[in-house]
């Protein structure tokens, strides 16, 4: 029964995003586990194509899709010709999102619309697409990536921030309209991780990473790989009575208020 609870084989899962970073890490661990995962991306189609096939090389059956994840028009076709080429999605990750680091006194209204269209519209916009044919098949998992933003405020990300937070709020409405039709929607909330992106800032004697490692708990920088559990957790049959969650992948962070600076 244990390992049967976990079991994902067979799945359709659609990762936003997923052409690198995060959203790749939580795709090859959702491919790694037996799933047929749709690589999206809204860069170009070579960056796509070069996905898929670093996803082949590691054995994980991949196909990828160009679309724009906030334009609805393009998210419809694009499920349709999904649904269509591979199959119907099981598994949706609303992982594709923006940051603009811009102090909200001299943020421009467009960049403040633009952050919350792409990290909050949009996975309303895919997820009412997706979830239809999933309420006609009675069975589904939805996992919108959230943030410890959704939680905290941070100086210089106050757009980012109210996204996440919204997308909090938009993931328990979800679950509380869908869960009748058998359709469990939780999130993910990453805390700071070891990407390229933050590898700037992760050397000894930055202020940053030396921030972190003492604001966290398990005193490091989370590596993607750590999402993956979380992400087979919440699309397995082990989450079947789990609705409206967040599960922070934070290494402790929002346990606790931090630690004095002269401390151990």
């Amino acid at each position: 029964m244990g390992n049967s609870l976990f079991d994902i084989k067979g799945k359709i899962a659609l990762v936003t995003g997923s052409t690198h970073g995060l959203g790749m890490a939580m795709a090859k661990g959702l491919g790694h586990a037996g799933a047929t995962i749709i690589i999206n991306g809204n860069s170009s189609q070579p960056k796509i194509d070069e996905a898929v096939m670093e996803f082949k090389k590691e054995g994980i059956k991949a196909f990828g899709y160009k679309f724009n994840v906030a334009i609805e028009g393009e998210v419809i076709e694009a499920i349709s010709k999904i649904e269509c080429e591979v199959g119907p999605i099981d598994i949706l990750i609303n992982n594709a999102g923006i940051i603009k680091r811009i102090p909200l006194i001299e943020m421009e209204v467009s960049d403040f619309k633009e952050v919350v269209d792409i990290d909050l519209v949009s996975p309303f916009i895919v997820s009412k697409h997706v979830v239809k044919g999933m309420i006609t098949r009675k069975q589904g998992k939805i996992i919108n990536i959230c943030s410890m933003m959704s939680e905290l405020g941070r100086n210089g990300v106050g757009a980012y921030a109210a996204a996440k937070g919204g997308l909090k709020m938009l993931t328990k409405n979800m679950a509380t309209e869908w869960a009748k039709h058998n359709v469990q929607v939780n999130g993910i909330g990453p805390g700071y991780f070891a990407t390229k992106q933050t590898e700037p800032i992760r050397v000894d004697g930055h202020p940053f990473n030396e921030f972190i490692i003492n604001r966290t708990p398990a005193a490091k920088w989370g590596n993607p790989d750590d999402l993956s559990g979380a992400a087979i957790f919440l699309s397995s049959k082990a989450s079947d009575f789990v609705n409206g969650h967040i599960l922070y992948v934070d290494g402790g962070i929002l346990a606790t208020i931090g630690k004095p600076t002269n401390e151990n």
